[in-house]
């Protein structure tokens, strides 16, 4: 049972309503400063204006409290991490447990429904010590005014420095002043003691201080004190549990349930407070029998240790939990400000909701984890792939291969504080090494100026002056470069054949007829930078194939490659859908931010039909049949690898390679496989988990111009025949190279164009190598036979200078009729020697 509560009646209610604040002051400071005065000879009178003169405005307010991440998973909001400066839950009065309540007022305050703020009885008590002592002591304080402490205690803790040693030398001062046991601190706390009173009710002032006491470490309240020592609620407290933490409150140091040490010190004081509930009849002497013979040892105390901050996060979602704590200045809704936002979530109390699916991210982690060991020891081998949601930026994976530990001092090599798929700012990541992920947007330039898949450009490696490429920074210097081509590839090639085997002087031979901060600017357009902020560097060409010193975070490449499918609107990555605070106030998410880079939709949807086949060609196509586009990238010995997988609903990004050193993953195997190629191991469980789920649509087929192009010029039909000197002329006004092939055998006059490499007919670009043949005049174009008799086919092989035919006899039944040419090797119309043999197909017999 409880007793009657009774209200403000009594000895100070009174006074306050009928002698008044100044004379209440005059006793009270009488009554605490009579030892001051023998010292000093400080008047009472002057004593009571120091008293009129302290502050008179307090307020409980919000208290600093948990905040909980969430992340989605079976289509429903999970928590996967809470983060705190103290561990609190504030509670409503309705989720506090009576026997909490009777309890706090019994072992603390038993006059607290008596007085309003100050009890002179304890006053007169706390004097009659301080005349003994000859100076103040502690004592008298009532609940209220030990809420007053409390709460400057809390201020104390939120102050806040830029500088962390002055700031930690800041709350240790203030919290000295809260505490310090002087005049001026004890009547401070009861001016605004009474000023709490005037201000809240009873109810609210033992709420209060439910919700801000201390009840050991970091735990403050009721509530997380419940579940830190008992694994319970404040709710569901028995009294036995009530009375232990209510005798926590004087002594948290000394009390606290965390330490076995300290149950026999918090048995005694609960004890104390059962003894004084049963005389205050706020339970029956069968309850407080029960209650006593409850011991404090291990078998009635479940101590929890308590888990704050992203190191006891889920344990796929740790890395994730430390990027949305990192994106906190940047969430409009905690603040004006970036250092409000900051000031806020450190006051807590929000539950953040956040776009990670879970149910991916296991996958994702699973499946680098697995191909990329946290404990290889051969080199600092590193994977980390991030999933980005097309149309939106919303995250839906972020995993890397390597344990989180934040503490400064991970216990081995396969920890680490830093998250691989961010940038430095978001994680402390300096990014990697994205090689030909980058060629996708040379090639997006390449189409928009009005090039072609189908047009053909020289990948025979070649040196350059970098003065040769066009740029608006001026002249790039004398500086000569040559690049190689991975697979050793040289000659002509379609644009589409160069993109799929990722040819890089195909690429540098494209560059050469573009502009080299046109392409820059459309991979900015798609948020392509560095993962230190910094730009592209596009001072050196080298950036159009990934190997400049651009280093890129997976998650900024993701969301280009989204951009991409979004037919050339990117979306800025996002992570937090809302936010609601400790009122249970909707304060809104982030929202998508979208906008159109220089790409339109018809040129993404040409490069897209390109990079389809990439993804065929290395076999990470989607499983489901899914439609899927992607890229491949790699550095100088496969330092860095990289694999791209895109469908119109999401894009993702892995990679793959060394987190610091230089080591050739040619060198290893992993799992079976060459660790060179592990990254589409890795990906590939992936792409066909987000496919399944989140399906995808056809990409639309391109404009057919883009397939020839309108800027490039076509090899003239008419160079065949052609001196050498009309040639060389013919093809350089078109901006073509033109390259001696040599003497072969033709029947065209000797000396004159037999052939060219590419084609006539060919369309290339400008500054393509064009390889033109001469004929020798020893040539013949073997006539067309076919249908004739063999005699009469000898006989107009022989005119055409061909002395050496040989039959060929058919298996036809002729049933009486004549055997005729079926065909010739080599082909009727093809060019060759004279002294070529050419065989004759018979349908029958060879007579």
């Amino acid at each position: 049972m409880s007793a009657q509560k009774p209200r403000r009646s009594g000895v100070l209610g009174a006074a306050l309503g009928m002698v008044g604040f100044s004379v209440l002051a005059g006793v009270l400071v009488t009554v605490m400063v009579t030892p001051a005065v023998a010292v000093t000879g400080v008047t009472a009178t002057a004593s009571i204006n120091v008293f009129q003169d302290l502050p008179n405005f307090i307020e409980i307010g919000q208290q600093n409290s948990r905040n909980t991440i969430f992340a989605n998973q079976g289509g429903q909001p999970v928590p996967i991490a809470t983060v705190y400066s103290e561990n609190r839950q504030e509670v409503g009065w309705d989720d506090v447990s009576q026997y909490a309540k009777d309890a706090l007022v019994s072992g603390e305050d038993r006059r607290f429904y008596e007085h309003g703020g100050v009890d002179i009885a304890s006053l007169v008590r706390a004097a009659i010590s301080n005349v003994s002592s000859g100076g103040i002591q502690s004592g008298a304080s009532t609940l209220t005014m030990q809420l007053v402490k409390n709460i400057y205690i809390q201020q104390a803790l939120n102050i806040r420095d830029p500088d962390p040693k002055k700031q930690a030398e800041k709350q240790t001062k203030a919290i000295q002043e809260a505490q310090a046991q002087t005049l001026d601190r004890k009547l401070r706390e009861m001016r605004l003691a009474i000023q709490l009173e005037k201000k809240y009710t009873k109810d609210q002032i033992l709420l209060g201080y439910l919700n801000i006491a201390g009840f050991g470490g970091n735990t403050y309240g009721i509530e997380a004190a419940a579940e830190e020592y008992y694994g319970t609620t404040a709710k569901n407290l028995t009294i036995a549990q009530a009375a232990s933490l209510i005798a926590i409150v004087q002594e948290p140091t000394a009390r606290n349930l965390a330490d076995p040490s300290h149950y026999a010190a918090n048995k005694e004081r609960r004890d104390q407070i059962l003894k004084r509930m049963l005389e205050d009849q706020k339970i029956t002497k069968q309850q407080y029998d029960e209650a006593i013979a409850t011991p404090v040892d291990q078998t009635t105390v479940h101590y929890t240790k308590p888990t704050s901050g992203c190191l006891y996060a889920n344990g796929y979602a740790k890395f994730w939990c430390d990027y949305v704590v990192s994106k906190v200045p940047d969430l409009t809704m905690l603040g004006s400000t970036p250092q409000e936002r900051k000031d806020n979530w450190q006051r807590g109390g929000y539950d953040i909701y956040t776009s990670l699916d879970l149910d991916m991210q296991q996958v994702a982690q699973d499946s680098v984890q697995k191909w990329a060991p946290a404990n290889e020891t051969r080199l600092n081998l590193g994977s980390a792939t991030t999933s980005v949601e097309v149309g939106t930026g919303w995250i839906i994976t972020m995993a890397e291969n390597k344990n989180f530990d934040n503490t400064g001092q991970p216990p081995d090599n396969t920890y680490t504080a830093v998250n691989f798929n961010t940038d430095y700012a978001y994680g402390g990541s300096s990014g990697f090494q994205p090689g030909s992920t980058m060629k996708p947007f040379t090639l997006l330039d390449w189409l928009k100026t009005g090039h072609g898949l189908n047009e053909v450009v020289d990948a025979t490696p070649q040196p350059h002056k970098l003065s040769e490429f066009t740029t608006c920074d001026g002249n790039l210097g004398s500086n000569t470069w040559l690049s190689k081509n991975d697979s050793g590839e040289r000659g002509p090639y379609t644009v589409m054949r160069a993109t799929v085997n990722s040819v890089n002087n195909a690429y540098i031979q494209m560059a050469l007829q573009l502009n080299l901060c046109d392409i820059s600017n459309i991979m900015e357009s798609f948020g392509l930078h560095s993962a230190n902020g910094a730009k592209i560097q596009r001072q050196n060409p080298a950036f159009i194939l990934g190997s400049s010193a651009d280093t890129i975070a997976p998650l900024t490449m993701a969301a280009a490659y989204a951009g991409i499918a979004n037919n050339g609107v990117f979306c800025k990555p996002i992570a937090v859908t809302k936010v609601v605070d400790v009122n249970g106030k909707d304060l809104g998410g982030e929202t998508p931010s979208c906008s159109p880079t220089l790409v339109d939709p018809a040129t993404a949807q040409a490069a897209i039909y390109n990079l389809k086949m990439n993804l065929i060609h290395y076999g990470d196509q989607p499983s489901n049949g899914v439609e899927g586009f992607g890229k491949t990238g790699s550095t100088d010995s496969y330092v860095q690898t990289w694999v791209m997988g895109v469908t119109s609903k999401v894009a993702t990004a892995l990679w793959y390679g060394n987190i610091s050193g230089q080591v050739p993953l040619t060198r290893y195997s992993i799992r079976g496989q060459a660790m060179s190629q592990a990254r589409h191991q890795a990906i590939r469980p992936i792409i066909n988990a987000i496919a399944a789920k989140y399906g995808g649509d056809p990409f639309p087929a391109p404009d057919p111009r883009f397939l020839t192009g309108s800027a490039a010029p076509t090899i003239p039909s008419d160079i065949v025949g052609l001196s050498p000197d009309g040639a060389r002329s013919l093809l350089q006004g078109l901006d073509l190279r033109y390259v001696d092939g040599g003497p072969v055998d033709s029947d065209l006059p000797a000396g004159t164009v037999a052939s060219t490499n590419p084609g006539p007919g060919t369309r290339v670009a400008k500054g393509t190598q064009i390889t033109v043949y001469t004929s020798n005049g020893s040539g013949a174009t073997v006539p067309n036979v076919v249908g004739q008799p063999l005699g009469a086919a000898v006989q107009q092989l022989q005119g055409a200078g061909f002395s050496n035919v040989a039959c060929v006899p058919g298996n036809a039944d002729q049933r009486g009729q004549p055997s005729t040419v079926v065909s010739t090797n080599p082909a009727v119309g093809s060019s060759t020697s004279r002294s070529t043999q050419v065989q004759v197909q018979m349908s029958g017999a060879c007579s």
